[in-house]
């Protein structure tokens, strides 16, 4: 999947960067990598083509739910869970063997990064919601641009990844997940 930013930092030139060259994935917010993966994920998986997802939130605004039905049957389902509590919650149902999700977007700032901590707050440390709404406005001015159709990313891919199929690219942007023993230690967080 084209939505990693991470290396960028190794092949931008940011001295080079013009104030059109500023550009942002899908989503209302900073963050939304979840609607551009379900979207690829759509097209590739199932030949649907999704110009716009619906989110559905579940306990509150910061666990929202966003699935994709093909035939009546719900094919993938996807979660962002933002805040420590709906993680934890998150996490206590993955233990318990109830996890729906193909794909959940996790951030620790309740209501996603441009609320985070030294962000939009009063001198008091409570959020600045119209500093907040102004900053969401800012964000979606920004042009959307899918990574896959950026030069830098099709650089990376060619250069420094050796293509989109190298074994350098799996190794690099792909993982694998393994059962962990349990441990007795006491450092051990319970959640």
């Amino acid at each position: 999947i084209f939505g990693v930013d991470l290396p960028f930092c190794c092949f931008l030139r940011f001295d080079d960067l013009k104030e059109g060259d500023v550009v942002r994935h899908e989503g209302k917010r900073s963050d939304g990598y979840l609607e551009h993966i379900f979207k690829h994920a759509a097209k590739e998986l199932f030949g649907m083509d999704v110009k716009e997802i619906t989110y559905k939130a579940l306990k509150n605004k910061d666990f929202q739910e966003v699935t994709l039905e093909k035939d009546g049957e719900t094919v993938l389902r996807f979660a962002a869970a933002y805040g420590f509590r709906n993680i934890q919650n998150m996490v206590l149902k993955l233990k318990k063997g109830k996890f729906l999700y193909h794909f959940v977007e996790v951030l620790a700032c309740p209501g996603g990064c441009l609320n985070g901590k030294g962000q939009a707050q009063t001198e008091d440390g409570k959020p600045d919601r119209a500093l907040l709404a102004q900053m969401e406005e800012v964000y979606t001015a920004i042009p959307v641009r899918l990574p896959e159709t950026n030069l830098h990313v099709q650089r990376m891919y060619q250069h420094w990844l050796e293509g989109l199929d190298s074994k350098k690219v799996q190794d690099t942007l792909h993982t694998t997940y393994s059962a962990v023993n349990q441990s007795t230690s006491s450092l051990d967080i319970k959640w």
